[in-house]
């Protein structure tokens, strides 16, 4: 279907070699677009291009300090000079330290809010003019259930998580003038490697989320090939500011 699809786009995703960014890679580059994986870790991000090579994904990696501002002009740039153009950009790079809040220290919010809320920002900032010279764009944000509620031990995590969606709300209305969709996802407890560390670290939580999702199960990171498709291409030109829930339907659970 023509809606979906994304032949000639190119596409960034920061934190790319894995998980929930790896899966929207994916999903990317199977609806036909052309896809550069971000990422600080060389070696994950050769294996992640590998991956989907095997899917006869067009891929390149570029290595990408998330908090560093000179590094997503240069991400932008190496894009640019590689591929010709960029399309779409995927916040997903990330982090969480668990913690009560009382024990952390300033250092490791700083670290927590530079990494996923900052470093998006630069990103999108990177981006807008790269997108202007090709007539528009998709931007899609990694947010988090985190925003919607609280847990006791993700207080810089979801502060961060509550400022994506808001600045993505902030981004759709400055920037729908420019033809420049910018929307987030909230992925809910998703098999990745921050969730089994998570399940190591909070007793009972496997459970837990299982009791509460109406799927009955975990999300895998191929959950978010479809709405990654979605908000890229031009099915979603009508859709911006939008915080999404893919979580199985845990969010809605009184």
């Amino acid at each position: 279907m023509k809606l979906f699809d994304l032949t000639g786009k190119v596409a960034v995703v920061t934190g790319g070699n894995g998980g929930i960014g790896l899966g929207m890679a994916k999903g990317l580059g199977q609806a036909g677009a052309a896809v550069v994986i971000a990422g600080r870790n060389a070696e994950k991000n050769a294996a992640a291009v590998a991956e989907l090579g095997k899917l006869d994904i067009r891929a390149v990696a570029v290595e990408h300090q998330a908090t560093e501002e000179a590094s997503a002009k240069a991400l932008v740039s190496a894009t640019t000079q590689m591929l010709g153009r960029l399309d779409i950009l995927v916040n997903n790079a990330g982090i969480n330290i668990r913690k009560q809040p009382q024990d952390y220290t300033l250092s490791e919010w700083n670290e927590v809010m530079t990494t996923n809320l900052t470093s998006a920002f630069m990103g999108c900032q990177a981006a807008y003019p790269a997108m202007l010279k090709t007539g528009g764009g998709k931007i899609i944000n990694t947010g988090s259930m985190m925003s919607i509620f609280g847990a006791s031990f993700t207080t810089p995590y979801a502060a961060s998580k509550g400022g994506i969606v808001q600045m993505t709300r902030a981004l759709a209305t400055a920037w729908a003038k420019d033809n420049i969709q910018v929307n987030a996802i909230l992925p809910g407890w998703i098999d990745t490697d921050l969730t089994r560390r998570a399940r190591k670290d909070v007793a009972g939580l496997h459970d837990r989320v299982l009791a509460r999702t109406p799927a009955g199960r975990w999300g895998t990171a191929e959950d978010h090939a479809g709405i990654a498709v979605f908000l890229a291409s031009a099915a979603s030109d009508f859709v911006t500011g939008t915080a999404i829930p893919v979580d199985g339907g845990y969010s809605v659970q009184g």
